[in-house]
Formats: C-alpha cells, sequence, structure tokens
C-alpha cells in the first residue's frame, strides 16, 4: 500500500513521528581552494550569511556567479535583480540543472533549499515572491558559496562559452 502526502501533511507527519525517513546524507565535494570560515559555515554546514553584510547583495557588474566549491557556473548578472532581502537574488539559474532543491524543514518553517548539483554545496532558498514576468521566482542565494567571474575575464578563466549571455537580441 502506497500512501501520498501533501507538502503540509509529510511535514507534519514527520514532527508527529508517524513516519520517518531515512537517507544518507550527501556531504558536498571537497573544496579545491581552501574555504574562508563563512564559506565553510555556508557550504558545508547550510548556514546563512547576515544580510546587507555580504559581498554580492548589491552587486551590479556583468558576469557570472559560479559555485566557490566546483567553479560550475550557477546563475548570470542578467537574472540578478534587487529583492530587497539583503541577499544577491535572482530569477532563474544559469542552466538546467545546474542546482538541486529540496524540502528544507529547519527553523521551524517549510522553505525549499537550493543546492549546487555538482557540489552539492548549501546555496540558499528560492522563494516564490519574486518577479512575476520572469515567472515568479526569486533565488534568494548566499553570497559565500559564490564567486564572480567578471564578463572582462570570463575568456580567459574558462568560462568564454557563456558570453552569448550578454550578447544583445
Amino acid at each position: 500500500m502506497t500512501h501520498s502526502y501533501t507538502t503540509v501533511s509529510l511535514a507534519i507527519a514527520l514532527m508527529l513521528g508517524v513516519i520517518s525517513m531515512a537517507y544518507a546524507k550527501e556531504e558536498p565535494m571537497k573544496p579545491k581552494i581552501p574555504l574562508t570560515p563563512m564559506q565553510e559555515y555556508v557550504c558545508i554546514q547550510g548556514g546563512t550569511e547576515r544580510p546587507f553584510e555580504n559581498a554580492y547583495w548589491d552587486h551590479h557588474a556583468e558576469g557570472i556567479y559560479v559555485d566557490v566549491i566546483s567553479g560550475t557556473p550557477l546563475f548570470s548578472s542578467t537574472d540578478k535583480f534587487d529583492s530587497g532581502s539583503g541577499w544577491p537574488s535572482f530569477t532563474k539559474p544559469i542552466a538546467d540543472p545546474v542546482v538541486k532543491t529540496k524540502e528544507d524543514l529547519t527553523g521551524g518553517m517549510l522553505r525549499t533549499e537550493v543546492k549546487s548539483a555538482d557540489s552539492n554545496a548549501h546555496l540558499g532558498h528560492v522563494f516564490d515572491d519574486g518577479p512575476k514576468a520572469t515567472g515568479g521566482l526569486r533565488f534568494c542565494i548566499n553570497s559565500a558559496s559564490l564567486h564572480f567571474v567578471p564578463k572582462a575575464d570570463m575568456e580567459k578563466e574558462g568560462y568564454g562559452a557563456y558570453l552569448a549571455l550578454f550578447e544583445e537580441k
């Protein structure tokens, strides 16, 4: 017999112990470069940096944002917007499937966590309060999980294929 649970029902059932979910925790990959304490806290431990006190919340340069652990391109400045939240916000990832999502019940609330598909690093959360014209999503991402590659440096850093994102249409 199979059971179907809605998201809320599943959360309540888990909290009440009616059902349990055992799974092997996926660890993030070993970083290619040493992480700062904040990067370790965010990417490995699943933490959140303070709003308005992080590198990219008000960053407006053209370029791409890559996974600080694997170097995988995750987001483009062409999809970045000011959400007023104090964290960098994007309407979508740079491509599918560079990120993965999962339910997050930490902090006493139901959210959708965003992780890097390659490194399994915690990036932030996705919400449905983004700009309606672009699909309504807001990927609220911790700056500590990202490395910014300016448009002018993309070719020399091996990201030349992504320059097409900045061509006028």
